[in-house]
């Protein structure tokens, strides 16, 4: 009795095991200036990658005169589609969007339009994505310098803020708002929400990684932390939970490789840049996950993924 009971036990663990959907790390990146689009890698640890598709590009950009695809970021929205955004040109009033159901086959590349009720609009750079689960809507967000605006900080030609849009449907979009201004130059912001809170992930004026928070999406966020990354260029911040630790990767351009940061309560921060290792050129971008079976069935772009 007590043997057919330990099978029928084993048998059960068994079908709870195999029913359980195993997740893996996906990382978007671009390479040299984004002329030949996207590129995927993938890590089953959050520390180790590998390029998909023998790391060529996924998809073709299309949009501006430039035809570029920098910065692309994809998240998976709550309709199940995921969902992409990037920078078309390094000089334009409008950023790139597409979607999939597989992150092979994409949407019409469509340019949203977001700064063009604006004169003196000089870029549109690094647009990230954010699906609040409350109010079911999604924020793309960006950086832009506009002539004659946001002087105070001494920047010569670029002067960027953060603005934003809302939508549900990336159809109808919200009025342009300010998203941030704390009287410097900000880029590459990233979002993630964290035990109730937004975080905002962004470069500074010093060229190093800060933190703000907000209880909305939407702002008001905080006052810049210190800084968490160390002595060199940092910019591009993208954020995964590895683990019981949140781990920042970053671009140090200037050095010509990725570094990365990793804290459990967001405050002590320490440098495991020598812990991770990434393809060959890669640019910054983001991070998500995955099912495993996106990348060993339905993908189809490697022949030995080591999950």
């Amino acid at each position: 009795m007590k043997t057919i009971y330990s099978m029928l036990l084993l048998a059960f663990m068994l079908l709870i095991s195999c029913s359980e959907e195993k997740t893996v790390y996906l990382f978007s990146y671009f390479k040299n200036n984004g002329e030949d689009g996207l590129h995927l890698a993938y890590s089953s640890d959050g520390y180790n990658w590998e390029a998909l598709n023998n790391d060529q590009s996924l998809l073709k950009p299309e949009l501006s005169k430039d035809k570029l695809m920098r910065d692309p970021c994809i998240i998976q929205g709550g309709d199940g589609l995921y969902h992409l955004v990037w920078t078309i040109s390094w000089r334009e009033n409008g950023i790139g969007y597409a979607s999939s159901k597989d992150l092979i086959s994409w949407s019409e590349q469509k340019l949203i339009p977001v700064m063009a009720h604006e004169k003196g609009v000089k870029n549109c750079w690094a647009p990230e994505i954010t699906y609040d689960k409350v109010t079911k809507e999604y924020m793309i967000h960006w950086a832009t310098t506009i002539e004659g605006r946001f002087t105070d900080d001494g920047e010569d030609e670029w002067n960027n803020r953060m603005y934003y849009v809302t939508t549900k449907d990336f159809k109808h979009f919200s009025e342009t708002k300010l998203l941030y201004d704390k009287g410097f130059d900000v880029i590459d912001a990233t979002i993630v929400p964290i035990e109730g809170k937004f975080v905002m992930f962004l470069k500074g004026p010093q060229k190093n990684i800060l933190i703000a928070t907000s209880e909305k999406l939407t702002g008001p966020y905080s006052e810049p932390s210190e800084p968490i990354t160390g002595n060199y260029w940092a910019e591009g911040p993208t954020v995964t939970k590895v683990g019981e630790n949140w781990v920042v990767y970053f671009d140090k351009y200037r050095d010509g490789k990725f570094g990365a940061v990793s804290s459990s309560d967001l405050k002590k921060w320490e440098d495991i840049s020598a812990q991770i290792s990434l393809p060959p050129g890669i640019r910054h971008g983001s991070i998500l996950k995955v099912p495993a079976t996106l990348i060993c069935n339905g993908l189809s772009l490697c022949e030995s993924v080591k999950i």
